[in-house]
Formats: C-alpha cells, structure tokens, sequence
C-alpha cells in the first residue's frame, strides 16, 4: 500500500507547489486564440496579468501562501522584469513578446515577471508542504555571489566573455556534499542537491517549450515556425534556479554554522 500512497503524496504535493505556474500554463493554452486581437480595451497580455494577479491574491487570501514567501517571490519578479527589458531590447533580442499589451514596461509586457514569481512560488511552497531542510549547505556569502555573477552573466555575456562553465563548476564544487531532506507521510528521505536542480531546469525547460509554442514569448529561430527550444536552455534555467534558491533560503530560513538549514 505504501508503495502507492507515498508517490501519490509527492505527486500531490509537487502539483500543489507549482499550482501558480501550472495555472498560468493552463491560462496560456486558453488564451492562445485570443491572439493579437483587442478585447474591451485589452491585449491577451493583459488579461494574462489580471490573471495572474487574481491568483497570487487568492494564494494569500486562502493562506496558501505567506506573506513572507509573496515577499520573496515579488523581489525575484522585479529582478526578473530588469533582465527581461535588457533581453529583450531591439539591440540584444535574444527573445521577443509577439504580442501587443497595454500594460508594459518598455518591450515587456507586465505579467511577464509572473512567470519568474512561479519559480520562486514553487519554491518557497515546496519548502512548506515538504517540510524541507538542508545538510552541509554552503555559506550564504558563497551562495549569493554565485547567484548574482549568475543573474550578470545573463547581461554581461554580450560584452564580455560568457563564465557560466566557470559558474557551473564553481555550483558543482559547493553543492557537491549539500544534501536535501524531505518528508512523506511519516517517512523522512535524504536526496542530494545537484540532481534535483538539474531536474527542475528540466521541468522548467518542458514549460518553456509549452510557452514558446502558444506564442507567449518566442526566441528568433522561433518567429517563422515553431520548435523545440534548444537543450542548452537547460543551463540557464540551472543559474537562475541557483538565484531564486539563494533568494528563498535567505529570507525563508536559518543556516547555523555547521551548514544546516531550517525553514523559520
């Protein structure tokens, strides 16, 4: 029986944790045939981020979410919005919003930051509902350089030489003995760290792929006829995991000095 009843609890609680991201993947799909076309004054970016409002208010509203976690999450939205706008400025492009909107900021449509807040929602709620804690994490001073040379590097890398291997090998070599525990129904498991990132880029790669092919945003090889985004997306989705981590296990919890975390 236990054999059916604890991967039916991950799985419950893996859906519950990224309820905000599955619900805008959902809405994405709904509004696709609403294309370019105006409704009452609004784009179908719009209404993506009256949408997205309404759940974030009924997250907190339901105490599905705390306060402290929509702190975290709307600072890792502001973060986002900044890389967006310099991405997607006509001299770099490295992806483009097809659509129109009236509520943007320069060439980003505004609910575009929600779908970095999904990100950190999973996050912080999977800390919670997994009642989550950490062996042999590193310092934070560590961490959070690692995670804002990440965020840089997204921008930099047009200016100068791109480091992400250097950030991959300097990720591997910290989180190399960091290990996360998790529980299930009364059972306690211990996982290491690194696989689970590079298995969440790769979750967060099959929603980027069900983004690009409703026309959410798209990347230049994309604007003629769709495909598949490509696998070296799967590092970038790594660095920025590593940046909305450091951002949630800062404010959410406590590390002592023997690298053990707990959430507060």
């Amino acid at each position: 029986m236990q054999l059916i009843v604890l991967p039916l609890n991950f799985i419950f609680k893996a859906a519950s944790a990224a309820l905000f991201g599955l619900l805008l993947l959902i809405a994405f799909a709904v509004t696709a045939p609403m294309g370019s076309h105006e409704y009452y004054g609004f784009f179908r970016y719009d209404y993506l981020l009256f949408y997205a409002l309404i759940i974030q208010v009924c997250l907190i509203y339901l105490k599905l979410e705390s306060w402290a976690e929509a702190k975290v999450i709307a600072l890792f939205h502001i973060m986002a919005m900044g890389m967006e706008i310099f991405l997607t400025h006509p001299a770099i492009a490295s992806w483009q919003y097809p659509q129109p909107a009236v509520l943007k900021l320069l060439t980003v449509p505004l609910f575009a930051g929600f779908m970095y807040s999904a990100v950190g929602s999973f996050f912080a709620r999977s800390l919670r509902l997994y009642q989550v804690s950490f062996e042999n994490l590193p310092n934070f001073s560590n961490m959070l350089c690692l995670a804002v040379l990440s965020y840089l590097n997204f921008m930099t890398k047009f200016f100068i030489p791109d480091i992400r291997v250097a950030l991959f090998i300097w990720s591997i070599l910290i989180f190399w003995k960091t290990k996360l525990y998790f529980q299930l129904q009364q059972h306690r498991f211990r996982v290491p760290m690194l696989p689970i990132l590079l298995l969440l880029a790769f979750l967060i790669w099959i929603a980027e792929n069900i983004s690009t092919f409703y026309k959410i945003w798209l990347y230049p090889s994309q604007v003629d006829a769709w495909h598949m985004v490509g696998w070296g997306k799967l590092g970038s989705w790594y660095l920025l995991l590593l940046l909305s981590l450091v951002l949630v296990l800062k404010i959410l919890g406590t590390r002592d000095k023997n690298g053990a975390w707990q959430l507060n």
